[in-house]
């Protein structure tokens, strides 16, 4: 396992100094204007232009967006258990609960009523879980298969998040046949953004086909998280991401941002794509670091073909739970001045948001609304998405 020993203590030190600043950061979230006067009081910074190669296109495959399918359980939920801090593995959700209700529930007394069967017997596993669990049919999940080109034409296929439900899960990566991929190796590695639950908790979905898939996770992991990979039966090699850039392939890097998340979850991981001819590709699982933070970060390290935004798609976290508040429109402003071509997104971002995207004119490429998405104004289950085709 490479990068796995880290310094523990400054980690945890990090992690908690930056949680406790994590109330006052949602409380001021409004202050910060998104307009393009914004972006003239950020301090000026010399840009890196970080050359990491280009590929030919990118191809991605919305096995599921829809993480959840009841915003009221799972707002109540949290709220019932004691709000954004609580940490996620005790509001006694599937699969770590044990039935002795609202923020009661124990990773250790959760895992250990199914541990015996995973990653194999996960029908098991689940049907176990639901009569323990807190809203057992409201879980669902993120993730999408990425293909791709490499300027020699080799098609390199990777899974970016693993969702949440075994049973929801498992039904989406057969209907997409990721099965079949993982089964035969096709699939180079798993990257998963961060450790919420939607994101990261169907882990053994993925493992019960391929047990030894490189993995990626993001350096703020909590021992909670490190420990279900290995509970899941995981065998193979996994990188603890600790840089702000890492090469996957020419063409692909891997950014990881430090950024407090609620339930007590540290980090994400996003993805960018220098696409020849065309520009930078950003995608994300959720962006909790933000818009803004995200393609500045970019901007600011990576050198692109003609120096231009080309594409985005991902949960985009702007109106996850379909509120609405005015601050949103600086940021829905904001996103045109970067002047993306494709834009992809659902799952996070909110059909609000993404109507407020289409109103606004810019090229969003729509969906289908299948099998159990909400709107046709975002890429829905089972929909694609393909840049530089």
């Amino acid at each position: 396992m490479s990068n796995e020993k880290k310094s523990i203590s400054r980690r945890d030190f990090v992690k908690g100094a930056a949680t406790g600043l994590v109330v006052g950061a949602f409380a001021s979230m409004g202050v910060y204007s998104y307009t393009s006067s914004a972006y003239n009081r950020l301090p000026k910074i010399e840009r890196k232009m970080q050359d990491f190669g280009a590929c030919r296109s990118v191809r991605v495959t919305n096995i599921s967006e829809t993480s959840w399918f009841n915003n009221a359980h799972l707002i109540g939920d949290i709220h019932e258990a004691g709000g954004l801090l609580v940490n996620q593995y005790t509001l006694n959700w599937a699969p770590f609960a044990n039935g002795k209700g609202s923020a009661k529930g124990s990773y250790d007394e959760g895992i250990g009523s199914i541990k015996e069967l995973l990653p194999n017997d996960l029908q098991k596993a689940w049907e176990i879980q639901k009569k323990l669990a807190l809203h057992p049919e409201n879980p669902g999940g993120y993730s999408c298969l990425l293909e791709v080109e490499a300027l020699d034409g080799t098609i390199h296929k990777y899974l970016l998040d693993t969702g949440w439900s075994y049973e929801w899960m498992e039904n989406s990566f057969k209907r997409e046949g990721i099965d079949k991929m993982l089964e035969e190796q096709q699939i180079e590695a798993l990257f998963i953004s961060h450790e919420h639950w939607d994101h990261f908790w169907g882990l053994p979905v993925t493992v019960k086909y391929d047990n030894r898939i490189p993995l990626y996770v993001h350096d703020g992991f909590y021992k909670e998280g490190l420990q279900y990979i290995k509970d899941c039966g995981y065998k193979g090699e996994m990188t603890v991401v600790d840089k702000p850039i890492t090469e996957i392939i020419p063409g692909m890097a891997l950014l990881k941002f430090d950024v407090p998340i609620i339930n007590r979850v540290f980090g994400e991981t996003s993805l960018a794509f220098n696409i020849k001819d065309k520009g930078l590709l950003l995608i994300s699982g959720c962006c909790h670091q933000g818009i803004l933070k995200f393609a500045d970060f970019a901007h600011a390290n990576l050198k692109y073909d003609n120096d231009r935004f080309y594409g985005i798609y991902g949960g985009l976290h702007i109106s996850p739970f379909e509120d609405w508040d005015p601050k949103y429109d600086d940021l829905v402003i904001s996103l045109g001045q970067w002047g993306f071509e494709r834009i992809g997104c659902n799952h996070c971002t909110g059909h609000l948001t993404a109507k407020k995207f289409i109103e606004s004119g810019y090229p969003v490429v729509r969906g289908t609304a299948r099998f159990r998405s909400a709107s046709k104004d975002y890429l829905g289950n089972g929909d694609k998405i393909s840049f530089g085709c």
